[in-house]
């Protein structure tokens, strides 16, 4: 994820029942996130933040969106269907150890999935992953392909359409995999995004 930009200014809380999660914003997956929304949606209002979920409850946070417990956030998708190509970008972070980020612009559908939470998410973006980086006509280009899919540590999806968002990271010191931060997208119209972190504790991996 090298060259992804700091989080703007107005990160810190907003008051006891406003608050907003500022130690999310601080970790990679926030920097990639804001890279994704740079990229896919050009032109919004980038969130200064992520709004604390407590209790399943937070303004405007709900369905097809829900937490589950230490795991963090997942979504109800309507439906699935195979066939269909997200659009997608793959960033690197580190040189002699590398973690790669990718963030995935497309319908929810694709993931294959009614319930996405962070378990499906990450296959499917390590999926992804690998993809990208196989080519059919280089034999040599699987054993790269595979583990940069296994160095898959950040990934962002974005719907657009359904104006939803997901992000899953793994933590480098403990390994666990959660979905810390669930994205609102507003309409064209509006042209805002408003993001969600779980209320569960959470370090700075500064």
């Amino acid at each position: 994820m090298d060259g992804v930009g700091e989080p703007g200014p107005g990160g810190g809380a907003r008051g006891p029942r406003g608050e907003f999660a500022h130690e999310v914003t601080g970790r990679p997956i926030w920097r990639l996130l804001l890279r994704g929304l740079a990229v896919y949606l050009p032109g919004w209002e980038m969130p200064a933040g992520a709004l604390r979920v407590r209790d399943g409850a937070a303004d405007g946070f709900g369905p097809p969106a829900y937490v589950n417990g230490d795991a963090g956030f997942g979504v109800q998708v309507p439906g699935r269907r195979k066939g269909l190509e997200p659009d997608r970008e793959i960033y690197v972070r580190g040189r002699e150890n590398p973690t790669f980020g990718i963030v995935v612009a497309g319908p929810a559908a694709a993931i294959g999935s009614r319930v996405v939470d962070a378990e499906v998410l990450m296959r499917f973006a390590r999926r992804l992953t690998f993809e990208e980086l196989f080519d059919t006509g280089d034999a040599d280009s699987v054993p790269y392909a595979v583990r940069g899919a296994r160095a898959v540590e950040n990934a962002v999806f974005l719907d657009r359409a359904a104006g939803i968002g997901l992000c899953a990271e793994i933590d480098p010191v403990t390994r666990a995999l959660t979905c810390p931060l669930y994205v609102r997208l507003g309409g064209p119209s509006e042209r805002t995004v408003r993001a969600y972190g779980a209320a569960q504790p959470v370090r700075s991996h500064s």
